[in-house]
């Protein structure tokens, strides 16, 4: 696909210094949920040695009508000028790239470890599995400081309410969790065997920072899983 300008649409909190920004989708562009997009800023009023291009996930569904990525609102050039944006400005997009993709083999368990922002390409995956009907079982642990940090927890449940195959589990670090699955705490290998008591039969997605990367890879590695198995996307610089 050529690079394409792309104009915001709208933007809004989905969750605590997280925001969403809806743009407009080129015609005939096509991606595979899980995916992500290069979005340059276009003659940005201020900028920094980081550039003004960052990749960000496609946390909309593919036949969603409009793109939709999220970030957390740190306070760096990109991310002043990319708030700041006016509705109808445009921004370049390089897209789509990634292969942090659903499996194809529907009897093949998929395992969701996500930590903060790494939610997003994991919810253009089960918005599209759910909406498909694929009957792959997909769990997903969500693991976030608070429950007022963790974005998109009521699309998330819903989610859950309306796919069988789906089992979604949030996890706090601080308070309470929503959800009827919910756990607090950091997870481990405990919280991940109760609800997957055969690890060794999923294929396993982790994404979020590094350090909470890592920290899942090395459960799944003592628990003797198949490292063909485990597939990664770290977000780094958020």
């Amino acid at each position: 696909m050529p690079v394409s300008n792309i104009k915001l649409l709208r933007k809004e909190g989905v969750a605590e210094e997280t925001m969403a920004f809806h743009f407009e989708k080129p015609a005939g562009f096509e991606y595979r949920a899980g995916q992500f997009g290069d979005f340059t800023l276009i003659n940005p009023p201020e900028t920094d040695a980081e550039g003004n291009t960052r990749g960000f996930s496609l946390a909309s569904a593919p036949d969603d009508r409009d793109l939709m990525i999220a970030t957390r609102m740190r306070d760096t050039a990109f991310k002043r000028v990319l708030k700041n944006l006016p509705l109808g400005a445009a921004v370049k997009l390089d897209a789509p790239y990634g292969d942090f993709t659903l499996h194809k083999t529907q009897t093949t368990p998929a395992v969701y470890l996500t930590g903060g922002i790494g939610i997003t390409p994991v919810r253009s995956i089960i918005a599209a599995a759910t909406r498909q009907k694929l009957p792959h079982k997909i769990t997903l642990l969500y693991a976030n400081r608070t429950a007022q940090s963790a974005a998109f927890t009521s699309d998330l449940l819903t989610f859950a309410d309306r796919n069988p195959n789906f089992t979604f589990v949030s996890v706090v670090a601080e308070g309470k969790a929503p959800g009827g699955k919910a756990e607090t705490g950091l997870i481990n290998r405990a919280m991940l065997q109760k609800y997957v008591p055969d690890m060794q039969a999923p294929i396993y997605y982790l994404s979020g920072p590094a350090a909470m990367v890592a920290a899942m890879r090395k459960i799944l590695t003592e628990a003797k899983v198949n490292e063909d198995n485990i597939r990664t996307e770290e977000f780094s610089g958020y």
